[in-house]
């Protein structure tokens, strides 16, 4: 597995454990071993500008996912083709002002975020209730697993 983190964002990030959860989350959800991934963590106003230019929102914004071979998880008797996976990009400014209200740690988000990431450039998504409550409980599971323990709740920008 390839996961490859760039930290432009000026925070201190403990970039081991993204590699680990991702990892994790590559063999959790059957995706293939020689699968890419980029983790991409930068300023709030390089955030901006990517929610703006992306999304059409104001503002930096926590997490965003951009796929690439729109891979979709795996079975235990089927994993993923190989391919690139995608860009995860996180805010760790943004992070830790939710980390802060949620009552745990910035590296605890972006833990979180991480996660929320990757089911997304696996084809989850939270636009409908039913989708919601399967991409959080998803999330949740996984990260409890990785963590040992209970994951931190979702927060939201």
């Amino acid at each position: 597995m390839s996961v490859e983190v760039n930290n432009e964002s000026g925070y201190d990030v403990d970039e081991e454990s993204l590699v680990r959860l991702a990892n994790f989350l590559f063999e959790s959800l059957f995706v293939h071993p020689e699968a890419e991934l980029s983790i991409i963590l930068v300023d709030t106003a390089a955030m901006e500008k990517l929610h703006v230019e992306w999304m059409d929102e104001p503002g930096p914004t926590d997490v965003l996912s951009f796929p690439m071979d729109e891979l979709r998880p795996g079975t235990p008797g089927r994993v993923t083709p190989a391919g690139l996976l995608g860009d995860i990009v996180l805010c760790p400014e943004v992070a830790a002002s939710q980390g802060a209200a949620a009552g745990h740690s910035t590296d605890d988000e972006l833990l979180l975020l991480t996660t929320h990431g990757v089911l997304h450039l696996l084809g989850f998504d939270h636009a409908e209730p039913e989708e919601e409550k399967e991409m959080f409980g998803l999330q949740r599971q996984l990260l409890s697993d990785f963590l040992g323990g209970n994951a931190p709740r979702e927060t939201r920008a």
